[in-house]
């Protein structure tokens, strides 16, 4: 049988949210100031960073689920 969109989108969406929590995870692991020295200003601009990413990939989301109004006269 033949995997349907829902069941496709549930399958990688699961796989790849779970890919990128590993890796915020992993970066977690660089706050570790016996092996690593950083600045709050390099701190800030990683997570601005991540943050902006995830604002951007939301309205993707957002973007594709609003439905058009129809025009009526």
């Amino acid at each position: 049988m033949e995997e349907s969109k829902h069941e496709r989108f549930i399958r990688l969406a699961t796989s790849r949210t779970e890919k990128i929590l590993n890796m915020i995870r992993l970066l977690g692991n660089c706050a570790n100031t016996s092996n690593y020295e950083y600045t709050s200003k390099e701190v800030e601009k990683i997570f601005a960073s991540i943050r902006n990413e995830l604002d951007e990939q939301e309205a993707l989301f957002k973007l594709n689920t609003k439905k058009r109004k129809r025009f009526i006269l």
